[in-house]
């Protein structure tokens, strides 16, 4: 398929959901670049956050949708959707309210390796998540 008709094909039609009916996304801050988390997405989650334009994932674990920020208030609004050139992994920028992580970090990507081969903390600490999730056992 030429490029030319890529391109005449709608964005949900190309997206090449997996197996399981999921696609991985990338997230990424729409102004400095940095990424900040990978999350999953099935086409309705995914039609939610075209809809929307706040981040919409699906949660494995809880085997339900998750709206981004829902229980934090860490929203993230979409700037824009990209899709590689296979067409099977979404790239969103946002606007990260907040942290993105769980963890409390700015980034889910918050460790590093030193050379030793252990590891840092290179990001962030935007919450405690104790403050916001409560305490896990």
């Amino acid at each position: 398929m030429s490029e030319n008709q890529d391109l005449q094909k709608s964005f949900l039609e190309t997206v090449k959901f997996d197996d399981k009916g999921l696609v991985p996304a990338i997230v990424q801050d729409f102004e400095t670049g940095k990424v900040l988390m990978m999350a999953w997405m099935n086409r309705q989650s995914l039609e939610m956050t075209l809809e929307k334009k706040k981040a919409c994932y699906w949660s494995r674990s809880r085997q339900k949708l998750w709206l981004k920020g829902e229980s934090s208030g860490n929203m993230q609004n979409v700037h824009d959707i990209l899709i590689d050139c296979d067409g099977d992994t979404l790239l969103l920028k946002v606007s990260q309210t907040g942290g993105a992580c769980h963890m409390g970090y700015q980034s889910c990507f918050y460790r590093k390796t030193k050379d030793d081969l252990s590891m840092e903390i290179c990001d962030t600490l935007m919450f405690n998540p104790e403050d916001v999730y409560g305490k896990q056992s």
